[in-house]
């Protein structure tokens, strides 16, 4: 495949550079995070965001939205929100008719708080509009504002009043990344550095890029180049995952079930992204690395006796990659 040039790489890993300074004067910290949204941003997918109230999730995805040049929403999920609180609603007043007002979904950046809070009906209208990339109000489908980039939270602490995300439907986020505590010198600067006391405007953070600007970044992510030898690794890691015996991966016991080939897809142009946020022209088995827990944690079914001895998906994953050989 034709490598892209030099010029167009330096000028993209630049840009995105700019963006991760501008989220840096209001987010503390969460370098990873912020790095696995614009990631799973150029690869045109949707994110999945696990972690207990208040450490910015909020607050990372409208500093990124602010630094794109995008629209950004939040949706708070509640038990008794409606499919219509999110697409919109079909209308009439007597002087202008039947007409349609569209939801929050309509946005480049939507951040769907507590999704696990909505029964089932409600989440099963964002993931439409995730897959589908449009959405019904009333007879009438309408497309979604492109690009389009869903960031849903779910607090992994309470367990009363939520509903379980159906495994095929956790599918469909792109990346599954779990947020944790700051370190001790960074909550030391948060203490002084937060929007309790200081207005988001305050910190001025610039639109460096634009919609067009990120779309244009989307089709140079798909451009990045790539071996038969780096789509030989990544099926070898999803087969791993479905026949572990094969590759002696002794925590394979644990897995109900592997992966589905869009953990292939997944690894594919999450590798590409995560190469052009490193400058490079191409796909190397590292890149493939660094986006494999983010692309496979939400994958990897555990049996009862995984669950019941308490076993991470990521000690899985980490004896995948260590065993998994490079063609």
């Amino acid at each position: 495949m034709k490598e892209l040039n030099k010029n167009i790489i330096k000028k993209c890993k630049s840009d995105l550079d700019e963006v991760k300074a501008e989220v840096a004067k209001i987010v503390v910290g969460q370098e990873k995070i912020v790095d696995a949204l614009i990631k799973a941003l150029l690869s045109n997918g949707h994110v999945l965001l696990e972690g207990i109230p208040g450490i910015a999730k909020t607050l990372v995805i409208r500093a990124i939205a602010t630094a794109a040049g995008c629209k950004f929403k939040r949706i708070q999920f509640t038990p008794d929100l409606l499919p219509t609180d999110i697409v919109g609603i079909t209308s009439y007043e007597e002087t202008k008719g039947f007409f349609v007002i569209k939801g929050p979904i309509f946005s480049n950046f939507v951040l769907a708080d507590e999704i696990n809070r909505a029964p089932p009906k409600v989440q099963s209208a964002l993931l439409e509009a995730m897959q589908e990339k449009q959405a019904t109000i009333g007879k009438e489908t309408f497309p979604m504002d492109l690009p389009f980039f869903v960031l849903a939270t779910q607090n992994p602490i309470e367990t009363l009043g939520v509903y379980q995300l159906p495994e095929a439907q956790v599918d469909r986020f792109l990346f599954k990344i779990e947020m944790e505590y700051p370190s001790k010198e960074e909550e030391k600067k948060i203490i002084e550095q937060n929007i309790t006391l200081n207005k988001f405007e305050d910190y001025k953070i610039k639109p460096i890029l634009s919609p067009k600007k990120i779309l244009d970044l989307q089709e140079i992510t798909k451009k990045i180049a790539h071996s038969d030898k780096i789509k030989e690794y990544i099926v070898d890691i999803a087969n791993s995952t479905r026949h572990p015996e094969k590759y002696n991966i002794k925590t394979g016991k644990y897995i109900e079930l592997g992966t589905s080939p869009r953990a292939c897809i997944g690894l594919f142009i999450g590798a590409k992204a995560d190469a052009l946020m490193k400058g490079d022209a191409y796909i190397r088995p590292q890149h493939v690395k660094d986006v494999a827990f983010d692309v496979l944690r939400h994958r990897l079914i555990l049996n009862y006796t995984g669950q019941a001895e308490g076993i991470k998906t990521e000690t899985i994953i980490s004896e995948i990659l260590s065993k998994v050989p490079i063609p």
